[in-house]
Formats: structure tokens, C-alpha cells, sequence
């Protein structure tokens, strides 16, 4: 193992909460580490359209590309590994990986969240291509007046099923098998906003002749764009081991300044509870690095 390290600062996570703090840190004089597992759900957005600056939109992994460079032109420490252990010391943190570890004053957990993807072949190409989504918020301006399906486990289907009817008149819920089926009132909200709740569970979903199809009990149903609704997996373990707390789904709880309850413990991003969008990661990771610093020299001034 090399030699451990020090800085004021450690960001755990390289997507653009965690790279914009590490520049904003970098710029007030700051001693920051990056310690990256290439985890960013950015890398495998195709296109974004609502980050600022970019009128065509910008492919998700050239916007984080750019971001790296960014991050290149300071004086940043930036380790390519999957932090394993975070604990607390008598002067801040230790970080661990495999080969390596870091000792730091602050931490700021920029962990973020995967996508919980179904099931079929060929996902990276119908992602890519716009057969499979994930974010309404985001391309739902690309799916109006399409022919649209929901793939989900449960009542948050018929929920996103609705936030998408704003855009097209044709949306259709799909239940996957193991789902709990939807009650009276999931029904009514569905059948008053004509979302169409098709019979049986999810078989298979395939890219057929341009389309996304979903087999469903003994039916095909082929659809211009297929929203996956089934969650996400919220990376806030190694915070929790750290003794900070979250909400009922796993969301890291911080205050305004992005401050954790533990003490020098930050976080920003998806992997805290807000509108999961590239802008607000970014300015998530600009507060958290501008009250990280304000903490420091206070502490220094103490």
C-alpha cells in the first residue's frame, strides 16, 4: 500500500456534484482529493438538453469529459478507485481503497445514484438510442405525442405514468411480476387521466423493428419510448457506516450549506434527496465547497 496521504478536503465520487466541488475548492486554496469509481450516472446519458450553455444539448459523457479537464487545470489529486472504508478520526476522516487510503479534514460524499435498469437485451444501444429512458424531467419534451410505456414494480409506475401524460395521450403502465397490485384508488387516478394499465405481468422487453416492445401476459405491445420506473439504488453506505443519517429511502440528510450530521461530513448530488438533475448536482457541489471551505477557516481561526 502507498504511503497515506493528507488533505483539508476528500470528494468521494467524480460526476459533476463532486467535480464542481473540487473546483471550487481548488480555487480557494484548498488541498483536495478526488477519489473517482467511475461511477457517474452522466456517463451514460446520451444526450442532455437542460444544462445550461448548450443549445444542440451535449452528450452526457463529453459534458463529463469536460468537467475532467476542468478539474485538470488545478492543483487536484485525482485517484482513479471505489473508496471502500470511511471512518472517523481524531482530526477528521480516514479514507480507504485497495492499494490506498487518504486521511482528510473534510469529506464530502458525492456518491450518487444508479438507475435500476430492466431486464432485456441490447439495453446500453436502446438507451443510447432513446428506446429506454429513465427521466421524465429531462426528455420528456422528446417523447410528446409519442406512443409511450411505463415499466414499473409498484404505484410509482402510475405516478410517473401521470407526470408523463403532460406530454403525450398515449401512456401505458406496465407491472412487473413480482409488483404488488395497485388498489382502487391507483386505478381511478389512472383511469381518469385514460393511462391504460395493461393485463399481465412483464414477460420480456426487446427492441422489435424501431420499436420498444413489452410481451405482457399473452399480449405484445410495441411502443415509440419505455420509461423504466423501477427505482433507483441510493450510494449512501459508506456515510451511513459513517454515523450519518438519511431518509426512509436512503437519501443522504444534509442541512443548506450540504452538511451532514456528522461533523465535517458533506454531501451533494443525487445521492441526496432534491430534484435529480446535472445543474442541481452542480450547484449542490459549489454550495457544499464553499461552506467546506468557510468551516475550515473557522476551525483555522479557533
Amino acid at each position: 500500500m502507498e504511503a497515506v496521504r493528507r488533505k483539508e478536503v476528500a470528494i468521494v465520487g467524480g460526476g459533476p456534484a463532486g467535480l464542481a466541488a473540487a473546483v471550487y475548492l481548488a480555487r480557494l486554496k484548498r488541498s483536495v482529493a478526488v477519489i473517482d469509481g467511475s461511477q457517474s450516472r452522466l456517463a451514460n446519458v446520451p444526450r442532455t438538453r437542460n444544462y445550461p450553455g448548450f443549445p444542440d444539448g451535449i452528450p452526457g459523457p463529453a459534458l463529463l469529459a469536460a468537467l475532467r479537464e476542468q478539474v485538470s487545470r488545478y492543483p487536484i489529486d485525482h485517484v482513479g478507485a471505489q473508496v471502500e472504508s470511511l471512518e472517523r478520526t481524531s482530526d477528521g476522516f480516514r479514507l480507504a481503497w485497495p492499494g490506498g487510503a487518504l486521511d482528510a479534514r473534510m469529506v464530502l460524499m458525492a456518491t450518487g445514484a444508479s438507475d435500476v435498469p430492466p431486464a432485456m437485451p441490447h439495453l446500453a444501444h436502446a438507451l443510447r438510442t432513446g428506446l429506454l429512458r429513465y427521466c421524465p424531467v429531462c426528455d420528456g419534451y422528446e417523447v410528446i405525442d409519442l406512443k409511450v410505456g411505463v415499466v414499473a414494480n409498484g404505484a410509482a409506475g402510475v405516478q410517473e405514468a401521470l407526470y408523463l401524460r403532460h406530454f403525450t395521450d398515449d401512456v401505458t403502465v406496465f407491472m412487473m411480476p413480482d409488483a404488488p397490485a395497485l388498489d382502487a384508488a391507483e386505478h381511478a387516478r389512472a383511469g381518469k387521466a385514460s393511462i391504460r394499465l395493461a393485463a399481465g405481468a412483464v414477460d420480456s422487453i426487446r427492441e422489435w423493428n424501431g420499436k420498444i416492445s413489452v410481451r405482457h401476459g399473452t399480449e405484445d405491445t410495441a411502443c415509440d419510448s419505455l420509461y423504466s420506473a423501477l427505482g433507483l439504488r441510493i450510494h449512501s453506505n459508506l456515510a451511513q457506516e459513517a454515523g450519518a443519517r438519511t431518509d426512509e429511502n436512503g437519501y443522504l440528510v444534509t442541512d443548506r450549506h450540504h452538511a451532514t450530521n456528522v461533523r465535517g461530513l458533506y454531501a451533494a448530488g443525487d445521492v441526496t434527496l432534491g430534484l435529480n438533475q446535472i445543474s442541481v448536482a452542480v450547484g449542490g457541489g459549489a454550495i457544499a465547497g464553499a461552506a467546506m471551505h468557510l468551516a475550515l477557516a473557522r476551525a483555522e481561526r479557533d
